[in-house]
């Protein structure tokens, strides 16, 4: 999959953020490989992007077990998030949402190849 860059236009509302872990945020079961985690080039500065009052919950097949290796690696780079959701199913991940009444499209999904962060471009309509 080629990582193009995705440009999407957003409403200036907060957001839910719903992210996996391995292999979109951080190296692909680099805390097993390496012991510890490494984010993906432009994943630390997108979620440090991520503006206050937006909620953010990682995804992640990983156990509880590395819980405290994911958190506190989460907390030394400066990373907020409100939940990591643990033991996720290895297959697919679905999202579902209506729209607003307005038409203002209430989901999105961006797809990667695995550990390359996507490259997406999002701008703030004001007018949304």
């Amino acid at each position: 999959m080629c990582n193009q860059k995705k440009k999407t236009t957003m409403s200036p509302l907060n957001k839910t953020w719903i992210l996996d872990l391995d292999g979109t945020i951080v190296k692909h079961n680099g805390y097993k490989i390496d012991g510890k985690d490494s984010f993906l080039e432009g994943a630390q500065d997108f979620l440090l992007s991520i503006p206050e009052g937006d909620m953010i919950v990682f995804l992640t097949s990983r156990t509880t077990e590395y819980a405290q290796l994911t958190e506190d690696f989460l907390h030394e780079a400066g990373i907020y998030y409100n939940h990591i959701i643990y033991n996720a199913p290895y297959g697919e991940r679905i999202l579902m949402n209506d729209d607003k009444m307005s038409g203002l499209p209430m989901a999105y999904a961006f797809r990667t190849a695995r550990d390359q962060f996507p490259a997406v471009e999002i701008e703030i309509d004001r007018s949304l």
